[in-house]
């Protein structure tokens, strides 16, 4: 048998390929232009030249095992199938809980809440800048009374629920805490996470309310309470999904996305935490967008980086603390309006990245979204997209299955490389906070998104449907169609919350947290009882507006 290792016979051998290969593209000439999402151009083929040398323990090791390249867990899905979401809200608390219900009786094993723009910004939705938005683009939730609605019959000992919520995310959670209490559930029982990751708001979404310094106090306060009262709760869920959404690249994504996490880690360890106090609590949540490999790499390079970053800059003892756990939605940013239908080939492939990169929760887009929010039969699809992946196709039989390809790990090695300098580039200015204030992170998405808008416009990336095999008239589908009595009703049972409630409770509870944002003490405890006494998230943010301002976005001409 020949020894293919020999470096010499190896070298010869591809060689003659080299040689073969010259030969057919005489006949027949490659396209051009083979490159990653974030630009890196392609070799034609991967092999153990390329990769040159590999230290297995080093760059992978065995699954569970530091760096965790390969999997946070020894036997990751032949044990356990990643946690199936499908975020969802609308309307009012009862609809979405009609929602929840049913996703549940599906199969889904976690909720995922989605909340409108007003709740997701601090106003009720009796005020003026939430007219016409109440219920639009998520679940309107006022005060204690929505929440109680939206987990009727819902057994929060039994669930794990993830709420995508920052700015007023200790309002959120401190509400959920309260039904729980109301159902007799400890919250040492409760599973959940709250996004919680105001830094990414300030550079992709735009749903902040307070400045950075107040901004990071809160989140802070929720990591240490959370910590004490609700061990099981992952109180922050840094984001690079929206990072993505907002037009970033890969490698963006997860520097970007790591460097908010550093910033929040250091805020942590200088209000007195412990690394290995918090650390093993703290969650992340990308985005799988279409370029299959590109994306699988990434996954597997964010968790070694995450885990080295842990262990030699903060010192993290605790395994835990090193394992980066992440949540994964699809790529709604690559949804189409046009042939919609094709969506479904998308969130697939998407979905099935992130399995293959190691995801510990995940949720598939619908067809539709493109154009409303999804249908039940849509969402339906799009969980069962999960459970095809789950226990038909093969690909949770075996611990991380591509890895040791040539090309998955060349791949991870470069992201890992890029996604450093892109750390140290931000470690330089002075962090991540620092260079949000003075607009690198913003710059370098809006560059990244124009580009790639730019080669679609070109065809130099084509989309199925949009630039390339396009249609005529496009055939309708059923959508959802939103109740314009929603946003009606939601006001008459906010209007009847406030003649019914002791009012001078409320106005006690608001006093004793406004008191409390001008010291130095931990929020939550007063944000809490606030909510008990059924104060609004409206009246809640008002009092700490009172305090912390508003955060006004710097515009540069």
């Amino acid at each position: 048998m020949t020894d293919y290792n020999n470096s010499d016979l190896l070298g010869k051998a591809k060689k003659a390929w080299e040689d073969l290969v010259s030969k057919t593209l005489d006949k027949h000439p490659e396209r051009k232009d083979f490159k990653l999402d974030s630009g890196h151009q392609l070799e034609k083929i991967y092999d153990p030249i390329t990769m040159g040398s590999f230290d297995y323990l080093n760059q992978l090791n065995w699954p569970g095992e530091y760096p965790f390249t390969r999997g946070i867990q020894p036997t990751m899905y032949r044990g356990r199938l990643w946690t199936i979401r499908q975020y969802a809200g609308y309307g009012s608390a009862e609809e979405t809980n009609k929602r929840f219900r049913y996703l549940l009786e599906q199969g889904q094993t976690g909720l995922s809440v989605a909340f409108d723009l007003p709740t997701q910004v601090g106003y009720d939705s009796d005020h003026l800048l939430a007219r016409g938005e109440v219920g639009k683009v998520g679940v309107a939730i006022d005060s204690l009374v929505d929440m109680e609605i939206l987990m009727n019959q819902i057994p929060l000992d039994q669930v794990s629920t993830s709420m995508t919520i920052n700015a007023p995310a200790a309002v959120l959670l401190a509400m959920y805490l309260a039904v729980a209490e109301k159902q007799g559930v400890a919250p040492d029982k409760l599973k959940g996470t709250i996004q919680n990751d105001i830094l990414k708001e300030y550079v992709a979404r735009g749903t902040y309310i307070f400045p950075p310094k107040e901004s990071m106090r809160l989140v802070v306060d929720i990591l240490a309470f959370a910590g004490e009262k609700v061990p099981s709760w992952n109180p922050i869920s840094i984001s690079g999904y929206h990072i993505r959404e907002a037009g970033s690249n890969a490698v963006q994504e997860v520097a970007f996305t790591l460097s908010n996490a550093i910033a929040y880690v250091e805020a942590a360890l200088k209000a007195g935490m412990k690394v290995d106090q918090f650390a093993p609590r703290l969650s992340f949540f990308f985005n799988a967008h279409s370029n299959f490999f590109e994306e699988v790499a990434k996954f597997r390079a964010a968790r070694r980086i995450w885990a080295r970053l842990m262990k030699e800059r903060f010192g993290a003892e605790d395994p835990r603390s090193m394992t980066l756990r992440f949540h994964t939605q699809t790529a709604g940013c690559t949804l189409t309006a046009q042939q919609p239908d094709v969506n479904l080939m998308r969130v697939a492939f998407q979905a099935l990245s992130a399995v293959l990169g190691g995801t510990q929760s995940l949720h598939t887009n619908s067809r539709d979204e493109a154009l409303a929010l999804p249908s039940e039969h849509s969402v339906q699809l799009a969980l069962r997209t999960q459970q095809v992946i789950a226990h038909e196709i093969g690909v949770t039989d075996t611990v991380d299955p591509l890895g040791g390809s040539y090309y998955i790990e060349e791949l991870t090695d470069l992201l890992e490389k890029q996604v450093n300098s892109y750390i140290e580039s931000i470690d330089e200015i002075g962090g991540a906070v620092e260079a949000i204030n003075k607009g690198f992170i913003q710059q370098e998405i809006q560059a990244s998104a124009y580009q790639y808008q730019k080669e679609v416009e070109e065809q130099k990336r084509i989309v199925v449907g949009v630039n390339r095999f396009t249609e005529g008239e496009e055939k309708p589908i059923d959508l959802l169609k939103m109740d314009p009595a929603t946003s009606r009703r939601q006001l008459e049972r906010l209007k009847e919350l406030r003649l019914s409630r002791n009012q001078d409770k409320v106005a006690s509870s608001l006093q004793n947290l406004r008191k409390a944002a001008r010291g130095e003490e931990n929020l939550m405890p007063h944000i809490l009882s606030a909510v008990k006494v059924y104060a609004t998230l409206g009246e809640i943010c008002g009092a700490l507006r009172d305090v912390f301002g508003e955060y006004q976005q710097q515009i540069n001409l």
